[in-house]
């Protein structure tokens, strides 16, 4: 079979049909990026991203200090802050801190909270069991709620030689509004 017999269209037309294949290859693509962007994130804790794990592995008896920061965005009208700034946790074993969210708005508003942990290289260590970040909040007016995160840190931080001076993990979290088709605006 000739090249010129290619599905038996013409120059033009394979020329068509490979740019049409490439279109929907890159589209596919960029729709697949965000997700495939977000688990790479997490198994290498690329940007502070953490894991997350059914089940903390137990403690090693060695501690770390964790700082606890709370923003929210100008758009949505929350006071939104940890209850401790920040605790010293036993590394390998599951902790839990709470944070504690207020609408001040005149009626219900919805927000989602995206997460960061610093230092960056932490963030592969930094492992969530439990998290608030994981569905969109609803508060009515006036309403507060408190929600917790449960989480351990990795044992294997110990043995990192890039993490070797970390004595300090914060985890950030920022709250955004959602809009009326589910989307944080």
């Amino acid at each position: 079979m000739s090249a010129r017999s290619f599905l038996g269209l013409s120059r033009t037309g394979r020329t068509a049909l490979l740019a049409v294949l490439g279109i929907c290859f890159m589209t596919g693509l960029a729709f697949a990026s965000v997700p495939l962007y977000r688990l790479f994130c997490q198994a290498t804790g690329l940007n502070g991203t953490t894991g997350r794990a059914e089940r903390a592995p137990g403690g090693v008896h060695r501690s770390i200090t964790i700082a606890f920061d709370a923003n929210t965005s100008p758009k949505l009208p929350w006071r939104f802050q940890p209850e401790r700034e920040q605790e010293v946790v036993e590394i390998g074993a599951r902790d839990m801190a709470f944070f504690a969210a207020t609408s001040r708005a005149a009626q219900e508003t919805t927000g989602t909270a995206t997460y960061n942990v610093t230092p960056a290289i932490a963030g592969k260590y930094f492992t969530k069991i439990q998290c608030f970040c994981f569905t969109q909040q609803t508060l009515k007016a006036g309403e507060s709620q408190r929600m917790p995160v449960i989480f351990y840190v990795d044992p294997a931080i110990l043995t990192d030689p890039d993490t070797k001076d970390v004595q300090t993990i914060t985890l950030s979290y920022t709250f955004y509004p959602v809009d009326s088709a589910g989307r944080a605006g």
